[in-house]
């Protein structure tokens, strides 16, 4: 299948370079897990150079042995996420451990045990936030592999509007919810507008579901251009408030390329302008990776 991949504008970065490379990829995937699968990582970075593309590895504790040695070597591809339970009475010193390795971020946060914006969960954030650290939030709706095993599991603790307390008083920390709520579209892009430091990806069912009618989301990201005191001040599109995510788990990377083209053909039919996307697929976060901490 032949990618469609936008290209990507100049940054001046200041000096300061990501990945060894003074040229910005051309697609960063913020969702990529990664639990020790086997021959996936060699996978993975095969379609990565195909496209020019970066991923955030969701890395968890067990696969960290395996994850880390493909990071180092590959950095202008590969960039660390430590995938930790919220609940984890070892969070904050698995936080450490990761940091201390070079790894930019913390997810994909899930099932938790109380409501994400609960104040004991606050020393994590504070800790990500201390390190200059990106956080992924799973957001809406979750599968349920086995129904027959009880568990301590429920989507209410898990939607869009808890990351606008996050945001809110965590203001250096850029929070990703993935998703983008879903089926909560409308709340999780609200609360993006008002809030900088916050992002959502759509993998998942959404664009599966809604492939016969991509322009609904037009009406979930309604204020480009809109000038009113009722919405911040923004040249850009509304749509920006998207970042790519492919959401690939249990090593099923030709999902990798499905999203991709999902994505494209949203955003086509919504009208997008061409620089909006190339933000969208690599643009937005290759500027939060080389912010300074």
């Amino acid at each position: 299948m032949q990618k469609r991949v936008v290209l990507l504008g100049l940054f001046v970065l200041s000096g300061w370079r990501l990945f060894g490379q003074a040229h910005p990829p051309k697609l960063i995937d913020v969702h990529m897990h990664y639990d020790g699968e086997p021959g996936f990582l060699e996978k993975l970075l095969s379609r990565l150079y195909a496209v020019d593309g970066a991923a955030f590895l969701l890395t968890t504790p067990k696969a960290f042995d395996q994850a880390r040695p493909f990071i180092d070597k590959h950095p202008d591809r590969l960039i660390g996420f430590g995938d930790i339970k919220l609940d984890d009475p070892q969070a904050l010193e698995l936080i450490d451990r990761f940091h201390a390795a070079g790894f930019r971020g913390l997810g994909e946060m899930s099932s938790p045990l109380k409501n994400y914006d609960d104040r004991g969960y606050w020393p994590i954030y504070q800790r990500a936030e201390q390190y200059g650290m990106i956080v992924l939030f799973h957001t809406g709706i979750v599968n349920r592999p086995d129904p027959s095993v009880a568990a301590d599991i429920s989507v209410d603790r898990m939607r869009p509007t808890t990351l606008d307390g996050i945001a809110r008083r965590f203001p250096k920390l850029t929070v990703i919810g993935a998703h983008l709520g879903n089926p909560d579209y409308a709340w999780a892009a609200e609360i993006a507008r008002w809030n900088p430091n916050l992002y959502f990806d759509l993998s998942g069912s959404s664009l599966i579901k809604k492939q016969d009618d991509y322009t609904f989301f037009k009406s979930i990201f309604w204020w480009s251009g809109v000038v009113s005191p009722h919405t911040p001040k923004s040249g850009t599109s509304a749509f920006e408030k998207l970042v790519f995510g492919s959401d690939v788990f249990n090593g099923e990377i030709e999902e990798f390329d499905r999203e991709i083209e999902r994505y494209h053909k949203m955003l086509d039919a919504c009208g997008v302008p061409a620089e909006a996307q190339a933000n969208i697929f690599a643009g937005t976060l290759w500027r939060v990776l080389n912010q300074k901490p």
